[in-house]
């Protein structure tokens, strides 16, 4: 029965391979361009935080253009990329089926773009699909924990050359949540800066944020998940802290206490 379901599939690929063979570079461009955006949007978050949409949006236009300039390096590969786009919008040569399919396309393209556009700008009154807690409770393990780092100009040196090298491109060599790449993400990324964000955490609470990222969040941290990496990953215990301290140094910040 396996061994059956094997050959079709194998049967399978073959054919989806030789029609990819006969569409040419667009047709791989397609299948690219789907298959990269189901990865991102379906596969991708199994693993870790779902990334933001315009985040997806960028890795798509990347890859496109990537295409476009592979599909267009001689005149006759540009030929073989744009005919197919010129001759099925001008109708070329058109006869029944894809005569109905060019005019699908060139009706429902505009509406789906409108609705589009309509849907993201129109006002909402709808509360969100889950009540969202800014900064939900941490699990039991980590409640109350306290720095085992002596806090000392080394120790928070180190830490600031630590956040400068994993958190900066997020959270702002300044702290100020405004780094290079913090315009990829909704929500933006924390400004420590602000009195409203780490001033208000104690420390055993950055702890976890930073080492189970944006996968660890409950539900009530839901629908606007966090993109921050899981971080237990790939720094130790030690550094995790050492970050923290300089966090806070470099913010102008002190960690909330228990009152």
């Amino acid at each position: 029965m396996k061994g059956g379901l094997l050959l079709k599939g194998g049967v399978l690929l073959k054919k989806v391979g030789v029609l990819l063979n006969k569409g040419g570079v667009l047709a791989k461009g397609v299948v690219l361009v789907v298959g990269l955006y189901l990865f991102l949007k379906f596969i991708l978050p199994l693993f870790t935080a779902p990334l933001p949409a315009n985040l997806i949006f960028l890795y798509l236009v990347l890859t496109v253009a990537g295409i476009v300039i592979f599909g267009t390096i001689s005149g006759e590969s540009t030929e073989e990329f744009f005919g197919p786009i010129v001759r099925f919008l001008s109708g070329e040569g058109q006869t029944g089926s894809m005569k109905i399919a060019r005019l699908l396309v060139l009706v429902l393209f505009p509406l789906l773009v409108g609705w589009q556009t309509y849907a993201t700008a129109v006002p909402s009154d709808m509360p969100p699909a889950e009540s969202r807690t800014i900064h939900p409770a941490p699990p039991g393990e980590f409640v109350g924990l306290s720095n085992p780092i002596p806090n000392t100009p080394e120790n928070v040196m180190m830490g600031k050359g630590l956040f400068a090298a994993f958190c900066s491109p997020c959270h702002g060599a300044n702290f100020d949540g405004k780094g290079p790449a913090a315009r990829g993400f909704d929500p933006p990324p924390a400004n420590f800066v602000d009195a409203g964000t780490i001033a208000q955490l104690q420390e055993s609470y950055l702890y976890w944020r930073i080492k189970k990222g944006g996968v660890g969040l409950p539900v009530e941290g839901m629908p606007w998940k966090s993109a921050m990496p899981r971080w237990e990953l790939e720094l130790p215990d030690e550094w995790v802290w050492k970050i923290i301290m300089g966090e806070y140094d470099g913010a102008h910040q002190k960690p909330r206490t228990w009152e």
